[in-house]
Parts: C-alpha cells; structure tokens; sequence
C-alpha cells in the first residue's frame, strides 16, 4: 500500500511532467487559437496565460518533490 509520503511524491512528479507537457504543446495549440477569431487580438494574452499556467504546474510539483526529500 502506498503511504502519504509516496502518494505526495509520485504526485509531484506528475505535476512536473503535466506542466512539461503544457509547454510541450503550447506552439501547437497556438497555432489552433489563432484561426479563432475572438483570439486574434488576445494572442499575447492566452500565449502568457499558458505558460503561466505550465509555470505554475512545475513550481507546485518541484515543491512537493523537494519537502518529499527535507
């Protein structure tokens, strides 16, 4: 059975590679947004949300990773 330690690690690295793959597939799903044309003027702004939101994924599971191992 898996204890509240491992649960927290493996979690953590799921969080990483997740907001990895946000990275991965923003060039990708940008290409998408852009032929949608309430996006056309707010390019820059769903761009930085993405890599906010890949951002913030890899912080909470590098976090979570590193209090595993304190």
């Amino acid at each position: 059975m898996m204890d509240k330690k491992n649960f927290k690690f493996y979690y953590g690295i799921l969080l990483v590679a997740v907001g990895l793959g946000v990275f991965y597939r923003i060039p990708q799903v940008m290409l998408q947004i852009e032929t949608i044309e309430f996006f056309k003027q707010k390019l820059f702004l769903v761009r930085s949300s993405f890599y906010i939101l890949g951002g913030l994924l890899v912080l909470a599971g590098s976090i979570r990773i590193y209090k595993n191992y304190k």
